[in-house]
């Protein structure tokens, strides 16, 4: 059962994100964006680098070469792909591998990688679950980030 968005986004004073956004199904991808987007702008991120790429099965090289070489350090990665599934595995081939990928540069690189690359059986999920600001994934993606940037620097100034 779908949950709505809570009402507010955690506020952050700077903070630098990076969104990787797939191109392939742009319509639904480029709703999530613009939300990320916005949230983040709305909660006072200093700094948002948006790359796009091809495919959801792109976004994990991307990560990795953020995650390792970006100066400063970014406060979180925040990733959206929508893949629909077809005929055959191939959808759950791709979201395995990418959720596996994601998972390792998250703790390799301990920064935090929000995971917004959705498996839908269909357009009324991704219409849903992308397109509408009730349910909005990319909303969703950018608290999220927002949150572990703030995690992260606390347990940063405990260690």
């Amino acid at each position: 059962m779908l949950k709505p968005l809570k009402p507010k986004a955690p506020r952050v004073d700077g903070g630098s994100f990076a969104i990787i956004a797939a191109k392939y199904n742009g319509r639904y991808v480029d709703a999530m964006l613009n939300a990320a987007q916005k949230e983040l702008d709305r909660a006072g991120a200093k700094e948002v680098e948006v790359i796009r790429v091809p495919g959801s099965f792109e976004i994990p090289a991307v990560a990795a070469k953020l995650a390792q070489s970006h100066l400063p350090p970014l406060s979180a990665i925040i990733c959206l792909g929508v893949i629909f599934q077809g005929e055959t595995s191939h959808a759950q081939h791709i979201g395995w591998g990418v959720t596996h990928a994601l998972a390792q540069i998250q703790l390799q690189h301990e920064i935090p990688i929000v995971h917004g690359v959705f498996i839908f059986e269909n357009e009324e999920q991704a219409r849903v679950r992308c397109l509408g600001k009730r349910h909005n994934r990319g909303i969703e993606a950018a608290r999220t980030a927002l949150e572990m940037a703030r995690v992260m620097a606390e347990v940063e100034r405990c260690t």
